[in-house]
């Protein structure tokens, strides 16, 4: 089983035993709605984001994530968060007797090659991604997925078609290909996608 070089931030135990299953890794739980009111909590991550250098969020792609993502994001220091995102997967977990509020798959429930995917690049034995020039807020203007008037509906195609969840802000989603992709890989990505 392949190790993660850096501590995994997910919501619940049992996406901390989806993860377990596929890799060998530190993975700390939010506890759902509860990191909230725990300053230990974010204390801890903190700490261990900055003892490891880097600490990696994958929270769910619903609103809940979303929203805990978010106040996890105010409490880190940018740099030293690797936000990773699952698809935005309409379905209900094995487990559940009925479909979440949304009726979308938590980390729990995503393909294990998906997650897999996610977080092969972070495994001790990768190799390093060749340095290549960041994605921009001004190349995302440029290419027509903010600041105009159908860019909406231009980022959310390409999310989809990048199995990142659909209703992703703009920052999230430069966050989330500057993660995935060097700036001529997104390129050459975006001419097959036309």
């Amino acid at each position: 089983m392949k190790r993660i070089k850096y501590p995994i931030i997910v919501e619940g135990k049992y996406d901390k035993i989806k993860i377990e299953s596929l890799f060998d890794a530190t993975i700390l739980t939010t506890g759902g709605f509860n990191v909230f009111n725990s300053k230990e909590k974010i204390a801890l991550f903190r700490r261990l984001a900055e003892q490891s250098g880097k600490i990696i969020l994958l929270t769910d792609s619903d609103g809940g994530g979303h929203l805990i993502r978010s106040h996890i994001k105010t409490q880190l220091p940018p740099e030293r968060l690797i936000n990773l995102y699952t698809p935005k997967t309409q379905g209900k977990e094995r487990r559940k007797r009925i479909a979440s509020k949304e009726g979308v798959l938590g980390v729990e429930g995503i393909q294990s090659e998906v997650l897999i995917s996610l977080l092969s690049p972070f495994t001790e034995d990768a190799p390093e991604r060749p340095a290549g020039e960041q994605i921009t807020k001004a190349d995302l203007y440029a290419w027509g997925f903010s600041g105009r008037e159908d860019s909406k509906s231009r980022r959310e195609a390409l999310l989809k078609s990048l199995s990142l969840p659909h209703d992703m802000s703009p920052n999230s989603m430069l966050s989330a290909l500057n993660i995935l992709y060097t700036k001529n890989e997104l390129i050459e990505l975006l001419g097959t996608l036309d």
